[in-house]
């Protein structure tokens, strides 16, 4: 049965989109069944997956509201199973704020997949509100990007805050899976010190692979196709394949 992990970071701009495409490509490629449910309503992954976002027949908005089923909305690519989203995908909190059990669409939507995959992702939205609280009440556990600069600890107590309470009250089975360190800039002393500081917050939670400031990384979304298919020699595809490596003998 499927581990899920819901990648996440109520900051932006930390890499979780990127994260989480390239780790389903580079999983993919080592052999294992990866699906990415695409939770975000920007519907990012879907496009750096190499999907149509305005093409796609069938998106996890439309499963989540009951108009369809899971399996025919998921779409295989080359580098790995996709659950689309769609700008759509907005306006699902105001939609389920009546219903039962709201928080828990995204879980009952995949159970029914999960078996299928040794591993789903869910790339879930910039905020902590409704859409991430479906994916953190269906992940197992957490994937949390840090980006190493400045600001990389800002609002990482909200998002364990709002962990505990999830796993007190809704999920008792959700833990920190890992923690990505992101943007790596090896030319200044502030990434390593933020990379220290980082791992003093998360004893044993941080992975060993370190994702470094790649223009390669920066240029593939553009074309619709993880590092790994873009530029598998660049400093950030092998970043990802590694991080892949170890996050597969963890799981």
């Amino acid at each position: 049965m499927g581990r899920i992990i819901a990648v996440v970071n109520q900051k932006g701009g930390v890499g979780k989109t990127t994260t989480a495409v390239n780790l389903t490509a580079a999983l993919t490629d080592l052999g294992l069944k990866v699906l990415l449910c695409d939770f975000d309503p920007q519907a990012n992954a879907t496009s750096g997956m190499g999907l149509d976002k305005r093409k796609v027949k069938h998106t996890v908005y439309d499963v989540i509201i009951g108009r369809t089923e899971t399996e025919k909305a998921i779409v295989s690519t080359k580098y790995g199973d996709v659950l689309p989203a769609s700008a759509d995908l907005a306006g699902a909190t105001v939609e389920l704020i009546g219903e039962n059990g709201r928080e828990r669409k995204l879980g009952e939507a995949l159970e029914s997949v999960k078996r299928a995959y040794d591993l789903i992702f869910i790339d879930c939205p910039p905020s902590l509100e409704m859409l991430t609280l479906n994916g953190l009440c269906a992940a197992d556990g957490i994937l949390v990007p840090v980006q190493c600069e400045y600001f990389a600890l800002e609002g990482l107590s909200d998002l364990m805050g709002t962990l505990r309470t999830v796993k007190r009250k809704l999920n008792p089975k959700l833990e920190i899976f890992g923690v990505a360190l992101t943007m790596f800039d090896g030319r200044t002393n502030f990434s390593t010190q933020v990379a220290q500081e980082v791992r003093r917050h998360f004893p044993g939670k941080v992975l060993s692979a370190v994702v470094p400031r790649n223009i390669r990384l920066a240029e593939a979304p553009s074309h619709g196709i993880p590092v790994t298919a873009y530029d598998k020699h660049s400093r950030g595809a092998k970043a990802y394949k590694a991080m892949a490596e170890e996050i597969k003998a963890k799981l």
